[in-house]
């Protein structure tokens, strides 16, 4: 395929991959910097996964996020490519099945995770906090941790 600009998409990335791959391979060949980076790969995925998770309910990239954690560790760990994997096939599944589902199953759905996210905002404290700012000092406001 030729491009009036000379840009060819498919060459670029296949060059970054190769550079990305010889820049892996000088690390893996230092056992301290190999450890270190895989180290710092496993806590940076850690810290997006539970992010994902703690996110799942709530409006916005939860899901995403989850997979994106899954995705960083997978980069250095066998395990969660397997899990990462796993994990996708079955809320691929999940997917199909709900929208497959009559607008009760969805609005249940819906309702379940609604009630999710207020709870755990009530026990975040979150409508305590805003009810102080609006003047509403509430006892049943508050969080019961």
């Amino acid at each position: 395929m030729s491009h009036e600009d000379g840009f060819h998409p498919i060459e670029a990335l296949e060059e970054a991959e190769s550079r990305w791959r010889r820049r892996r391979a000088r690390i893996a060949a230092n056992p301290s910097l190999n450890l270190a980076y895989r180290l710092g790969v496993g806590l940076v995925g850690v810290v997006v996964l539970a992010v994902g998770i703690v996110t799942v309910p709530y409006p916005g990239p939860g899901w995403l996020t989850v997979f994106a954690g899954l995705g960083i560790l997978a980069s250095e760990f066998a395990w969660a490519h397997r899990l990462l994997h796993w994990a996708r096939a079955r809320y691929d599944r999940f997917m199909a099945w709900f929208s497959r589902q009559s607008g009760v199953v969805k609005g249940t759905g819906v309702l379940f995770t609604s009630v999710v996210v207020v709870l755990t905002l009530w026990m975040l404290g979150t409508f305590g906090l805003i009810g102080t700012w609006v003047g509403l000092d509430q006892a049943w406001l508050e969080s019961p941790l």
